[in-house]
């Protein structure tokens, strides 16, 4: 999106392949006993994005009950010690040492600008990265930012480091807002993009994702299992696979070439076509079917026919795991100088 070539490190062989499909040099390994001297002299930036699994919510969260563990190996890391091996042992889960990993690479190969992003917890940890960066003379921005202040149909918040060694670095401007409201100049952002308006979905469809559950004192699922989307979207995670939406009205894939109108249950069903893109009556005149790749890839902001491989499972994961692209474009854009577009016009 910014014109920029690229070389990534990756150990799952889908998401390698995916990579190769879309044009990005790709190398199958794992990235925490890859060598750094093969890239000495040879790239400008670095972006790092660990594996959130041990830091997310979602999780067990073992990336917090070693969170004193990580902070010692990205200060040894800093200093030039390789102490990861003996501190790998004392970890509760042994990816959360990844989110250390990214100072490896900083120390030996001091790139002109830096990238990192991580699950709001890892705040702390970006912070620590801050202070030695600023003592090696990178101007820095760490903060959390929200994809859909960015034009992404999510409400996905992460956390951000940015750094330069030779501009100076801010949070990258939002160029929408929830509630948009009139600047000094006269300018106004866009409002939030909402998942019907990027999906062509109807007023009123609701997501249901996490199955149905029995409903506490206030009338509501337990687990916040539930939201419309006539606003951005929750955050996608792999899970994404299992969502349900459910509509009393009809609408249009992104594909375009399956509409589907609800009819209420005393009257006779259209005629049932054989498509992948199943549904089915749940009662009370609604329609349920699973949130498509397709779907979930234009929640992310990816172009609508981003080659994903490997099994379905797979591809939803990738989709979940991404920095979605027109969030991260504007991220870039802040170290690089390159302008972002506002939008990535892949809507339905």
């Amino acid at each position: 999106m910014l014109g920029l070539a690229d070389i990534g490190l990756e150990l799952d062989s889908a998401a390698c392949r995916t990579a190769h499909a879309a044009g990005h040099t790709t190398i199958q390994a794992d990235v925490a006993a890859y060598p750094t001297d093969p890239f000495k002299d040879q790239i400008t930036g670095l972006i790092a994005s660990p594996p959130c699994q041990a830091w997310s919510r979602a999780g067990k969260r073992g990336g917090l009950a070693d969170q004193a563990i990580v902070h010692q190996a990205v200060g040894d890391l800093a200093q030039g010690r390789d102490t990861r091996a003996g501190l790998l042992a004392q970890c509760r889960d042994g990816r959360s040492l990844l989110a250390a990993e990214p100072m490896r690479w900083l120390h030996d190969l001091r790139p002109e600008w830096v990238c990192l992003e991580e699950v709001p917890d890892v705040l702390p940890l970006w912070k620590q990265y801050a202070l030695y960066l600023q003592q090696w003379g990178y101007s820095t921005w760490v903060g959390v930012l929200n994809a859909a202040d960015y034009g992404v149909p999510q409400t996905r918040r992460r956390a951000i480091l940015v750094a330069s060694r030779i501009r100076g670095v801010a949070a990258p401007d939002p160029t929408h807002a929830k509630i948009p409201a009139v600047d000094l100049f006269g300018g106004c952002l866009a409002s939030w993009v909402s998942m019907a308006d990027a999906l062509g979905l109807p007023s009123g469809v609701t997501v249901n994702t996490r199955g149905d559950r029995p409903k506490n004192e206030r009338g509501r699922a337990a687990g916040g299992n539930e939201f419309s989307a006539d606003g951005p979207s929750n955050a996608l995670t792999g899970r994404a696979r299992s969502w349900k939406l459910r509509s009393g009205q009809g609408w249009k894939l992104p594909s375009g070439d399956v509409e589907r109108y609800e009819r209420a249950l005393s009257e006779p069903s259209f005629t049932i076509t054989s498509t992948a893109n199943r549904c089915k009556w749940v009662g009370d005149g609604l329609e349920e079917r699973n949130l498509t790749l397709a779907e979930a890839a234009i929640l992310q902001s990816f172009p609508v026919n981003h080659p994903f491989h490997g099994t379905r499972t797979k591809q939803f994961e990738q989709v979940g795991n991404a920095v979605p692209p027109l969030f991260a474009a504007h991220i870039v854009s802040v170290v690089t100088g390159i302008p972002a577009r506002s939008t990535l016009g892949v809507a339905a």
